[in-house]
């Protein structure tokens, strides 16, 4: 967007704000009024002040505890690098040009490393060999250290193909101070994007995993670039806060690291590859998607810290499973969220306060909450706009105008770009993310992948499915009476 254009999309934005609050009644935006209180007090109060926390302390990490720890590691110098460099890279339905460009970023990376480096493509397609051979030939200059290993995977889906590379890597009996990116086939590597992430578990003994700051680029329409970008910058800021704790919640599957023991080892190779989830109603299912969380709950179970670089920058390649935004993002949200709620349970029973620690206990039962208290703006200035009068309505419109652009104007600390577009993605992101949550909430065997159009068949019989199928529906539309239920106690409490 061009400079001139820009402002003209921010003078909009702020005239829309005021152009809201000025069909709001003057008694609703009196903070001595018990209506305001109400309104904006009460009900957003705890959405709020659980996003002030995170984005104080992402803030915090960013811009004071990690660069006193970036300039602690540069004084270790090389001491700080890996005695050996591995990278596994696993490519499935990716564009040859996308492809391309993954590859020659891994080589240049490796080429620009000090220590010995070894490559594990897992590939399905024969052509595809031949093609990164050729890649490595033109990125690869004087050095006879670095060693390209290709994996055949059977193409039946991204966590055989991890599976395959990662036995792989066992074979090649790497050292105990090895380290192992992980990257999937459609992230680009920035320059110095490896020895930045990788210095890291030098400093830091405890950690076993630790992830990377992600930017994108999309190809699809404007708007889908926008909400992607948006949700980047959402990562970023929640990465940082919970890397303040040492309990980054998921080790993306787009580029992570490892030590080179953990990936090693037996059973993480059995929780990449074959994870389940024995559910108290649906029974035991795979899963299939979420190969991120599986790995980052085997990390934890094992004892290891999780971290987040946010200096060490990739450049992911979107490609949205359909041209339509709106279909596209439901099936993205869908396959996110589910995976984060399967993975949210197992975690709080198995790890439990001790392992996870207060805080990040915290956020994972809130995020079983925030779900429906998303929805609780909307759903109670709607109905109390229809019952008691339109003035309701004209607050809440007002107030998510106002909030989304202060929010957006935050994001700008973070380091990421932003857009006069963004208050609004924020507010679909918000509230279509909440109805996809909720419905994963009670479907949680339904899973496919987007790139691969692959579902789960959880094998059971007709009975047995169909049962579980009404049981999810009913489950779904009785909470969904409930919360209408609540809304109408507090809407009659207003009243009062």
């Amino acid at each position: 967007m061009q400079a001139g254009a820009r402002f003209c999309a921010w003078a909009c934005l702020f005239g829309l704000i005021a152009l809201a609050s000025e069909m709001v009644a003057p008694q609703y935006l009196d903070p001595a009024h018990h209506k305001f209180i109400f309104i904006i007090g009460a009900l957003g109060m705890w959405r709020y002040g659980n996003a002030i926390v995170h984005y104080l302390r992402g803030m915090y990490f960013l811009h004071w505890k990690f660069p006193r720890m970036r300039k602690a590691v540069e004084r270790m110098g090389d001491a700080a690098l890996p005695a050996h460099m591995f990278m596994v890279v696993t490519s499935f339905r990716i564009p040859t040009h996308t492809t391309f460009k993954v590859y020659q970023s891994v080589f240049q990376e490796v080429q620009r490393l000090k220590v010995p480096c070894t490559v594990i493509a897992s590939i399905v397609e024969k052509g595809d060999e031949q093609f990164i051979k050729e890649i490595m030939r033109n990125e690869v200059k004087d050095r006879d250290d670095i060693k390209l290993v290709i994996v055949r995977a059977r193409g039946t889906g991204k966590r055989d193909g991890l599976a395959h590379a990662f036995r792989a890597l066992s074979r090649q009996m790497p050292l105990e101070d090895s380290v192992v990116g992980v990257v999937d086939g459609d992230t680009m590597m920035l320059p110095g994007c490896v020895e930045r992430a990788v210095k890291l578990f030098a400093y830091l003994p405890n950690v076993g995993g630790l992830t990377t700051n992600e930017f994108c680029e999309v190809e699809g329409s404007s708007l889908m670039r926008q909400w992607h970008s948006m949700r980047f910058v959402q990562r970023h800021i929640n990465m940082c806060s919970m890397a303040l704790s040492h309990r980054v919640l998921t080790l993306t599957g787009r580029l992570s690291f490892f030590r080179a023991s953990v990936m090693t080892d037996p059973d993480f190779i059995r929780d990449v590859e074959a994870d389940f989830l024995q559910h108290w109603r649906l029974g035991r299912f795979q899963f299939l998607t979420g190969d991120d969380k599986s790995s980052w709950l085997s990390l934890m179970r094992a004892g290891w810290d999780t971290f987040y670089v946010p200096d060490s920058n990739t450049l992911t390649v979107e490609h949205p499973p359909d041209n339509s935004f709106w279909r596209a993002t439901r099936q993205l949200m869908f396959r996110w969220y589910g995976n984060s709620l399967r993975q949210n349970f197992r975690a709080t029973a198995l790890l439990g306060r001790a392992r996870l620690g207060l805080f990040t206990l915290y956020v994972l039962l809130d995020q079983r909450v925030s779900m429906w208290t998303c929805l609780m703006g909307l759903t109670a200035s709607v109905v109390a706009g229809l019952v008691f009068g339109i003035q309701y309505l004209l607050v809440y419109l007002f107030w998510v105008l106002l909030s989304r652009s202060i929010v957006t104007v935050l994001f700008l600390f973070a380091g990421h770009p932003v857009s006069p577009v963004y208050p609004f993605v924020l507010y679909y992101n918000q509230i279509i993310g909440s109805l996809m949550k909720v419905y994963a909430l009670f479907h949680m065997d339904q899973q496919s992948w987007t790139r691969q159009k692959t579902t789960l068949s959880n094998g059971a019989v007709n009975f047995d499915a169909a049962l579980n199928r009404w049981s999810s529906k009913a489950m779904l539309f009785s909470s969904i009476a409930i919360f209408f239920g609540v809304i109408s106690v507090l809407l009659e409490l207003t009243q009062r």
